[in-house]
């Protein structure tokens, strides 16, 4: 079985967040996630599921810098996972660098999502302000596949798509997945995002790992190295560390 990363079409919509939404439904903290997003549990309808993929589409329309990706079993051509990213190229106004807020949603649950989103939005910010990096929103697999190496096709065309762009990518990470990305050679940035337990409707906050890979043209820079030099561009020809030879 191999699986191949392309970018996502059309008609692959539906199908593309079929991994995304059973993904999310498979994971403790995507299920939280899910229920602030879309509130009332109707995600699985057939009408949920059609406005969304009309939503989706409105948005491909306008967006200049986020590309859905779809992750294909190639013995039969279905899609078992998909992937989310910005990429932050050119610079950007200030009222584009502010936080959207979440406009299919009104009172309570609008707010209740905000306060979720607006300090990832914020630490994004405060991170890497107008630089250029890869955003990753999302990584999902349907739960079947899990383990049969899709997530590995998409975590290691993610590793691919950070060396040739010659591009920091960034990430808030599941607390069930930090381990993983840790041992493909994410960093794990000392910054957290808390999440209070009466915004998430649970029992205790929940502290969100925050992650970057830098490409292999870094030579070995941390992120914050990287950072205290005023982000200097990176690449082929930046000279490759003794740590990073071996």
């Amino acid at each position: 079985m191999v699986h191949l990363v392309l970018p996502a079409l059309i008609p692959d919509i539906k199908r593309v967040y079929d991994s995304y939404f059973a993904a999310f439904r498979n994971d403790p903290m995507g299920e939280i996630m899910l229920n602030i997003l879309f509130p009332g549990g109707n995600v699985n309808t057939p009408e949920f599921r059609e406005e969304h993929a009309k939503g989706t589409l409105a948005w491909w329309h306008q967006s200049d810098s986020q590309y859905t990706y779809k992750c294909v079993d190639t013995d039969n051509g279905d899609i078992v996972g998909m992937g989310l990213i910005d990429v932050i190229l050119r610079r950007r106004s200030d009222e584009e660098r502010a936080f959207q807020g979440v406009p299919w949603l009104e009172g309570e649950a609008k707010e209740r999502a905000e306060k979720v989103l607006k300090p990832l939005h914020d630490m994004r910010e405060q991170l890497f302000g107008d630089q250029q990096y890869i955003y990753a929103h999302v990584i999902g697999v349907l739960p079947e596949h899990q383990g049969k190496q899709a997530g590995a096709a998409l975590a290691g065309w993610g590793l691919s798509f950070v060396d040739y762009t010659n591009l920091p990518l960034y990430f808030e990470a599941s607390p069930s997945s930090v381990g993983l990305y840790e041992k493909l050679g994410y960093e794990r940035l000392k910054e957290t995002i808390v999440h209070k337990a009466e915004t998430l409707g649970t029992t205790t906050d929940i502290s969100v790992p925050l992650m970057v890979k830098m490409p292999k043209s870094a030579g070995g820079m941390s992120f914050y190295e990287w950072k205290e030099k005023g982000y200097p561009k990176f690449n082929a020809a930046t000279p490759v560390s003794k740590k990073q030879k071996l």
